[in-house]
């Protein structure tokens, strides 16, 4: 799975939200209609938020959803969803979010390298913001992967 490998179908913009629940499942529909998961599994990342907290909000303005592997996650893939409007997740210093990501896994090691290429990529200060104006499923896949391409 590589980021400038996204399809279309995984990257959602612009869409509306009432709550991060809302938020995380929108990132799960983007998941399933990229044919990555059943929707089994976006339920499953909301129970995570519920019993763990809003620990998934990694930087300001960035979620990243997901789940242990599972029955319900078909292969390895990633979602990205930009919100028309953030939404609070209750994480005290990261809310409110703009962009969820949302990750599915079939092995414990196979999230290694996306996670690096995600660190890559959000380690610049502006790409979530970046990621949050972007009107074309190219703009993302662009801000995701313009690390690599200028290494």
């Amino acid at each position: 799975m590589r980021l400038d490998e996204l399809p279309d179908d995984v990257i959602e913009l612009r869409a509306r939200a009432g709550d991060w629940r809302q938020a995380v499942r929108l990132a799960g529909d983007a998941l399933v209609a990229g044919g990555v998961v059943t929707d089994a599994y976006t339920e499953r990342m909301v129970q995570v938020v519920e019993e763990f907290g809003a620990y998934i909000v990694i930087a300001p303005g960035l979620a990243l959803a997901h789940a242990r592997p599972g029955p319900d996650v078909l292969h390895d893939g990633l979602a990205v969803v930009t919100l028309d409007e953030p939404v609070a997740f209750g994480h005290p210093h990261n809310d409110p979010v703009e962009v969820v990501l949302a990750l599915a896994v079939t092995s414990t090691e196979g999230h290694v390298t996306v996670l690096a290429e995600l660190a890559n990529a959000f380690n610049d200060p502006t790409a979530t913001r970046a990621v949050a104006r972007a009107t074309t499923p190219d703009a993302v896949r662009a801000v995701l992967t313009r690390t690599q391409s200028e290494s």
